[in-house]
């Protein structure tokens, strides 16, 4: 007889403790809500006139190594 979905899903679990490793449960924002684009933008504008964001900005370019980037 078939192992029911929840057995199966237990039994992974259980492997995935044994080798180690633990579940995380992670919240990020959801892009899906009508509000998201909009604050985006916000945040962004925020930033455009800030000394600071444009020295962390250049840094960043700066650091990065884009060789061999398509």
């Amino acid at each position: 007889m078939a192992t029911s979905v929840s057995e199966r899903v237990h039994k992974r679990r259980e492997a995935l403790r044994m080798a180690g490793l633990r579940p995380v449960q992670l919240w990020v924002p959801d892009t899906r809500r009508p509000s998201f684009a909009e604050e985006c933008h916000r945040q962004s504008e925020s930033l455009r006139s800030d000394d600071q964001e444009r020295e962390v900005l250049d840094w960043i370019e700066a650091a990065s190594d884009t060789k061999g980037w398509k």
